[in-house]
């Protein structure tokens, strides 16, 4: 059996009532699922805290302590929050036992911010034909985004396909006529990525030269000099992790100076600082959340008050640790959903809720950029902010949103 870490949210969540189980119940004008009571709500999770993906364990610790803490502030509408999240180690065998126990024995409410392509697709079946909300997934697969196939699916991350199209909208603004060379992991996750840029660009730019790489690769080396030599004005860079190191790296050793895009979920302090300051500076990447570490933040409500709870509740995890904010952001959204379901605690009007976020906002957001997911279009934002990276994890943002339209 792999692991179990239950995180609950507070010693009283543990104890408080009983989750009435079985058949919906209305009781004084409140209505029940299983995983709600008078005096609980059951959310569950499956996440990485082992193996490759371990880093991203930072994302449920962090919701841990929010829930942790506001079960001391009194919970939700008086109901305490029992946060149940089980290592998968980013395995889709596991992932599919931990997601029939939290639905089977545990019976929570909903999963919300589960994490990976591969394993979340692994149970996204069950979980519709079960009818479990299956919430704000940490992955950001155009798949997500399938409202008449999969309605108990929605994402909470900017979807590829999206963020592709950005890209290349604000490229062709800047730079039209640009001459793009690509590197792009050769998975679901660098094919979306680039099939989205393209269409989007379409007569805007031309894409002179592209490579790709597996996972398996050591490095990228070889493939940056051949794009080096495509004589490209433009570098698309849809890498991620020490790839994306690699990649900036090879190209300052190169002397190649292309006006260089990043996806956004390689732009991270801890991507940039391993490819070297001069390297990765004047990156321009697509951001949605507030970079810790940038010192135009440090006064800003939302980043103190996560390094408030990040300093009572979460010392191991580093200050400038963006995947831990991250998660923190999507349980304040979690909040604000159950505190709009009211007394009516269904998975159906879970959903509902959480699928009419147009125009919410969490700390963690930046200044002009709300959530827009319709209960016809699941995607959790339609544009993105713009920025370009400074060193010393500084970023200078043009501020005005850039839409995928």
């Amino acid at each position: 059996m792999d692991r179990r870490h239950f995180l609950a949210a507070g010693a009283a969540a543990l104890g408080a009532g009983f989750a009435l189980r079985g058949a919906p119940a209305i009781a004084k004008g409140k209505k029940y699922d299983p995983g709600a009571s008078d005096s609980e709500i059951r959310l569950g999770q499956t996440i990485p805290y082992s193996g490759a993906g371990s880093v991203y364990g930072a994302v449920g610790h962090a919701q841990a302590a929010y829930f942790d803490e506001l079960n001391e502030k009194g919970g939700i509408n008086g109901r305490k929050i029992r946060f149940i999240s089980l290592d998968d180690a980013y395995s889709p065998p596991k992932t599919m036992e931990a997601t029939r126990r939290l639905v089977e024995q545990e019976e929570v409410l909903g999963l919300f911010s589960s994490l990976g392509t591969a394993t979340q697709a692994a149970v996204q079946k069950y979980l519709n034909n079960k009818k479990v909300p299956q919430l704000l997934l940490n992955a950001g697969a155009p798949r997500w985004n399938n409202p008449k196939q999969f309605p108990w699916t929605t994402p909470g991350l900017p979807l590829y396909s999206v963020e592709g199209r950005i890209l290349a909208n604000y490229l062709a603004a800047r730079r039209p006529g640009s001459r793009v060379a690509v590197l792009y992991q050769n998975d679901e996750f660098g094919r979306d990525y680039l099939k989205a840029f393209r269409e989007g660009l379409g007569s805007r730019g031309q894409i002179v030269a592209e490579a790709h790489y597996d996972l398996t690769d050591a490095t990228v080396d070889s493939q940056m000099i051949n794009l080096a030599r495509s004589g490209a004005d433009v570098f698309f860079n849809a890498s991620s992790g020490k790839f994306t190191s690699q990649a900036v790296k090879k190209a300052h050793e190169l002397d190649w100076k292309p006006f260089q895009i990043l996806i956004s979920t390689s732009s991270g302090t801890t991507i940039l600082s391993a490819a070297g300051a001069e390297a990765a500076r004047g990156i321009v990447s697509a951001h949605y959340i507030k970079q810790l570490g940038s010192p135009q933040w440090d006064d800003d409500p939302g980043v103190q008050a996560f390094e408030a709870l990040r300093a009572k509740r979460m010392p191991n995890i580093s200050k400038d640790n963006s995947i831990a904010f991250i998660g923190y952001g999507v349980a304040v959204l979690m909040h604000q959903i159950l505190e709009r379901c009211g007394d009516e605690l269904t998975r159906e009007n879970l959903l509902r809720q959480a699928t009419s976020l147009r125009g919410m906002v969490t700390p963690p957001l930046l200044p002009g950029l709300s959530y827009a997911t319709t209960p016809e279009d699941y995607s959790p934002f339609n544009a993105m902010i713009m920025g370009t990276y400074q060193g010393d994890g500084a970023w200078d943002y043009d501020m005005t949103p850039v839409s995928a339209g």
